[in-house]
């Protein structure tokens, strides 16, 4: 089995993680690609880094500051050995249990053997979702 330095799934979904539990807009807008889309569960779309950083910045110091994120993939496709269809549940919060809310979906290639995304989609979960995704 051949070893490989190669960044994994995994890891990047613990930058977008970390990043958005130590409120760095710059770090976790640095995990998308620079004409990366970027849609929210409300319906608003952002598009290129700098607008995600830029909305980040805000989302970090006045409406979710403080909060952490929970994200866990449920379904990974590969394409082809540079591109990963990623769905995960996830969900943002205060205090120590933090459920699942949202569905997401990030469209990632691989960037210098590093996973960057290209395109994200966030959707609100039904009631019947969330029970079946209790955390």
């Amino acid at each position: 089995m051949a070893v490989t330095n190669q960044d994994t799934v995994e890891g990047f979904l613990g930058r977008i993680r970390d990043a958005w539990d130590a409120g760095d807009a710059s770090g976790y807008a640095a995990q998308f690609a620079e004409d990366a889309s970027y849609v929210i569960f409300m319906g608003d779309a952002m598009l290129g880094r700098a607008a995600i950083e830029q909305t980040h910045h805000e989302v970090f110091t006045r409406w979710q500051k403080g909060t952490r994120m929970v994200v866990e993939p449920i379904d990974v496709r590969m394409p082809d050995e540079s591109t990963a269809v990623v769905t995960t549940v996830g969900g943002i919060g205060k205090g120590g249990r933090i459920g699942f809310d949202k569905f997401q979906t990030f469209t990632l290639r691989r960037q210098d053997g590093r996973w960057e995304c290209v395109a994200f989609q966030n959707t609100e979960m039904s009631r019947r979702s969330k029970r079946a995704y209790r955390s």
